[in-house]
């Protein structure tokens, strides 16, 4: 008897975090009124706000200089890049002081901190900021050159202290992860990041973050700390009442490649579960005004390790329905979890059409069916990366894994892009 209550209760509560989640993650397609609130309204012509975009990069060398003349291209009258490279980095530097010998609005900041992270980096470069607004992008990012002038727009048009652009990683075809990798980014900027800003807490997104100058300085900058530095700032922001805005547009997004290997992917997603469990442990976000943005803090900054739970834990109750003696009704509950997946795949499966025709992919059926098979395995990898997490910070281990860039989200871009007759 006790044995099948214990099964109905992880059943149920399995149920309603997948439930949750699938409800998270169809938020922006609700309505068309919904889906169009989402997006960038157009800019009215008038530019009043002058940017310091932060470009730390560290052994960056063969992605860099193609990220600063993308920044350069840039509509917007008034900015500055700002690139932060490391005392010890000087392949990087040298291509980062080229670019500011060839363009004064590029300058070159050095950290020397002798154990180095992204927070350090960008709070060396904070005091030489100049503008009213602090950009902050990956040393991989493909950014459109309109960006500015609509993050200008949306800053004045909506009185928003933090304004939070869409990023996209863009190579799904370069293996069976890269495609679930991709299709996360998707429906977290398009979709789930509105709905924390609609409640009042949001954990920010790593890039295409643009925070008042005057805002982020009275935060003291980022946790210099904390592994997820931009989820911890978010939280801190959420916390004190800032106003966050997010906007996503297909054309607007920056871009991004994926990891280029799964250890590569599997300590990625370590740093950022260990980060989301240091702001959890900080507990910066009790400081929310009401019960409801308490409860979704806690519950989304414990997210990735629930959800790979639940990963795991799905097939082992349906192994308990099938082969253990349990009443039907129990029987019954402990398939609602794997009712709840299969409807949460046929969600990814139309969204993952839904980004190939935003994006002018080609889609094959291959890739449908990499979605559908890699889905376990790719629990089982996030569930991995969670429990390495766990271990790391009981370890007390804080040291920065850091994610390599080749550039595959610029390289092969024709090749998965869909022919246009001429």
């Amino acid at each position: 008897m006790l044995t099948s209550v214990f099964i109905a209760v992880v059943s149920l509560a399995l149920f309603w975090m997948a439930a949750f989640t699938l409800w998270w993650q169809m938020h922006a397609w609700r309505t068309p009124e919904v889906l169009a609130s989402t997006r960038f309204s157009r800019p009215d012509g008038g530019e009043h706000l002058s940017f310091s975009l932060l470009l730390p990069a560290r052994h960056e060398q063969a992605v860099l200089d193609h990220t600063i003349q993308r920044l350069l291209e840039s509509g917007h009258a008034d900015f500055e890049i700002i690139v932060i490279v490391g005392h010890d980095d000087p392949e990087t530097t040298e291509v980062a002081e080229r670019a500011a010998a060839r363009d004064p609005r590029v300058r070159v900041v050095v950290d020397t901190h002798e154990k180095k992270n992204k927070p350090k980096a960008m709070n060396t470069a904070l005091p030489h900021c100049r503008g009213d607004v602090v950009g902050v992008f990956d040393a991989e990012d493909q950014v459109h050159p309109e960006l500015l002038a609509h993050v200008d727009h949306a800053f004045r048009s909506t009185g928003a202290d933090v304004v939070q652009g869409g990023v996209q990683l863009i190579n799904f075809h370069s293996s069976w992860y890269s495609l679930r990798n991709c299709l996360e980014y998707f429906f977290w900027f398009r979709s789930r990041l509105h709905l924390h800003a609609q409640k009042g807490f949001i954990p920010l997104g790593g890039n295409t973050v643009f925070v008042r100058t005057d805002v982020l300085r009275e935060a003291d900058g980022w946790d210099p700390n904390c592994l997820a530095e931009d989820c911890d700032l978010g939280v801190r922001l959420s916390s004190v009442g800032k106003k966050v805005v997010v906007a996503y547009d297909s054309d607007m997004v920056t871009k991004e490649e994926t990891p280029g290997s799964l250890m590569s992917l599997l300590k990625q997603r370590t740093r950022w579960n260990q980060g989301f469990l240091q702001v959890y442990r900080k507990k910066d976000w009790k400081q929310l005004p009401t019960f409801g943005q308490r409860l979704l803090a806690r519950y989304t900054l414990t997210t990735p390790f629930l959800q790979a739970f639940t990963g795991l834990i799905i097939p082992l109750n349906v192994a308990i329905a099938l082969f253990l003696d349990v009443p039907v009704s129990i029987a019954f509950i402990t398939f609602l979890p794997a009712v709840t997946a299969l409807v949460t795949f046929v969600f990814e499966v139309v969204g993952l059409h839904d980004f190939g025709k935003q994006y002018g992919l080609r889609v094959r059926f291959v890739h449908y069916l990499k979605l559908i098979v890699g889905g376990p395995f790719y629990q089982v990898l996030l569930a991995g990366a969670a429990i390495r997490a766990v271990w790391r910070e009981q370890r007390g281990r804080n040291d920065w894994e850091l994610t390599s860039h080749v550039g595959a989200h610029l390289n092969q871009a024709d090749v998965i892009r869909e022919d246009v007759p001429a």
